[in-house]
């Protein structure tokens, strides 16, 4: 054998057994984008807080949270591996908003809630606000219904957990009527949190749509113009949500996967 094909066969050995020590041809030491990716979002804590209002003014009806603004947020989030806590002032059993529940606000993530006992059982069983620590989360999320207006709007525990969320620079969402939950919410600054920043939230034409203009306590609309919110919005029960900065708001109920969808891209 000539030295020419000794030197040849080594190096194809050689050039072989590397390979085979690197799979898929990657350089070692290099971790994938992918893993990277992965692995951050495993790691995410995310607070969820929900009301516990049921009474619809003096209607006599029930409100509540709205399920669609739940269930979209929460297993788009929860789908990613992230861990989710669900909160509410009082603690125990978070109100369901009835025609939330109905056929004609159906969408996938509704049937995925109804057949999902575990997350349920957790909406039996939230925890109480004022036990909450937002130290321990990366993001806030609030769903709407009607039932944020008249127990998230004023609650102290819930305004001093979105300034400190605030404050940590940390992601703080909301969805259709739950912007309410900002109503007295400050800056850093002393301020008004949404003065000057670009807000979005439930409609008036909108509440004068479901005929709930004369019950509600204040229009969410109303109010962030009046707190000095950049509001805008789009046609009635149209999708819509902005960002601005760590704030994201969304317009209605079928707003609530655009919101879900700002929300995971802040937490990457």
């Amino acid at each position: 054998m000539t030295l020419i094909k000794t030197v040849a066969i080594v190096l194809t050995t050689f050039t072989a057994l590397s390979c085979k020590d690197r799979p898929n041809n990657k350089p070692s030491g290099i971790v994938s984008e992918e893993k990277i990716e992965s692995k951050k979002q495993e790691n995410m804590n995310v607070l969820f807080v929900l009301t516990s209002h049921d009474k619809l003014g003096d209607t006599g009806k029930k409100t509540g949270f709205w399920v669609e603004e739940f269930a979209n947020p929460y297993y788009t989030l929860l789908d990613k591996g992230a861990t989710i806590t669900i909160a509410t002032p009082n603690g125990g059993a978070a109100p369901i908003d009835p025609s939330s529940d109905s056929p004609d606000a159906a969408t996938d993530d509704t049937e995925r809630y109804n057949k999902d006992e575990k997350t349920k059982a957790l909406i039996a069983n939230t925890h109480k606000l004022a036990n909450i620590n937002a130290n321990d989360f990366d993001a806030v999320f609030y769903p709407g219904g009607h039932g944020p207006l008249w127990d998230l709007a004023n609650d102290k525990t819930s305004i001093a957990l979105i300034e400190k969320f605030n404050a940590q620079n940390k992601p703080i969402a909301f969805v259709c009527h739950a912007p309410a939950a900002l109503k007295d919410v400050k800056g850093t600054n002393g301020e008004p949190l949404v003065r000057g920043k670009k807000v979005t939230g439930f409609t008036n034409t909108e509440e004068d749509a479901v005929g709930l203009t004369e019950v509600v306590p204040f229009l969410v609309e109303d109010m962030l113009n009046n707190n000095g919110g950049i509001y805008s919005k789009k046609d009635d029960w149209a999708a819509y949500a902005i960002q601005d900065g760590n704030l994201i708001t969304g317009q209605n109920p079928a707003s609530s996967e655009l919101v879900a969808e700002k929300l995971l891209e802040s937490l990457k």
